[in-house]
């Protein structure tokens, strides 16, 4: 399974429980920690910590055993680590705070370089 199809599992499994405004960021051209960012809300703690064990689950049944889950504790975002995907799951009001989007999206010479998936 290659980075992208990842990505899509990931998007795949997000979509399964009802996560809200996914967006599948290529960032590979930017960074070298991860092929992509996958950026998704939840409705609540309860959602957005359901979310990431949906993704984890699938992502252990295909082989890609996550490399860290970090902000469980509070619920409010959670990052998932894939590797060659980052899932950031957030509540809404969290999300709109820090805009990942917006900062991913905007390639170092100005032009927008994000996909929506």
């Amino acid at each position: 399974m290659n980075s992208e199809e990842l990505a899509d599992l990931a998007v795949d499994a997000l979509e399964e429980i009802k996560g809200l405004d996914i967006i599948k960021l290529d960032v590979s051209n930017m960074t070298t920690v991860t092929d992509w960012m996958i950026v998704a809300s939840g409705t609540s703690s309860r959602h957005v910590q359901a979310l990431v064990d949906n993704v984890a689950e699938k992502a252990k049944a295909a082989g890609h055993r996550p490399s860290g889950i970090e902000g469980e504790s509070g619920g409010e975002w959670v990052l998932l680590d894939l590797q060659d995907a980052l899932i950031h799951v957030m509540l809404p009001k969290v999300r709109e705070f820090y805009n990942l989007e917006k900062l991913w999206s905007i390639s170092p010479s100005g032009d927008a370089a994000a996909t929506d998936g």
